[in-house]
């Protein structure tokens, strides 16, 4: 049976949550969600090895972000079950439904077999997170197939 949520884990889930509203965390998450929808590998790379561009550091926050916040659940210290729950890491999800499809590649192509494994690990590490991964995937994938249709003439 599955170690039951405390306060303590709690309390931790609000100061990650506090940490997201930090200005600059703000813009960076902004910037992950409404602005970066890399197509392939090529595209995911180009922001990666974009160094020091505003993108780049952007990137490289919530991706940090959110594999410190994982990495908090592998190792015990902030309970799974809860962790897992929609409002406290659905933006992780989402995430790393846009980019999924291309890590692998990305990993070989910058050497770095680490780069997202956290959030990968908690993300497929049991039914339900593979599910909603499942979903993300599939929501990103609409997505850029809606925005490289040409807009309809009215």
């Amino acid at each position: 049976m599955a170690k039951k949520a405390t306060a303590h884990d709690a309390g931790l889930v609000l100061k990650l949550y506090d940490l997201r509203r930090e200005a600059e965390m703000r813009k960076a998450r902004t910037w992950f969600t409404t602005e970066f929808w890399p197509k392939n590998a090529e595209e995911f790379l180009k922001v990666a090895n974009s160094f020091p561009s505003q993108e780049n550091t952007w990137l490289r926050q919530v991706g940090g972000y959110w594999d410190m916040a994982a990495a908090f659940v592998l190792c015990g210290a902030l309970n799974e079950d809860l962790f897992l729950q929609p409002g406290c890491s659905g933006e992780m999800f989402f995430m790393l439904g846009k980019i999924y499809p291309f890590l692998k590649e990305f990993r070989e192509k910058t050497n770095n077999p680490d780069a997202f494994a956290n959030i990968e690990k908690v993300a497929t590490g049991s039914k339900t997170a593979r599910k909603r991964l499942e979903r993300m995937v599939m929501m990103a994938d609409q997505r850029r197939k809606a925005q490289a249709k040409p807009a309809k003439k009215g």
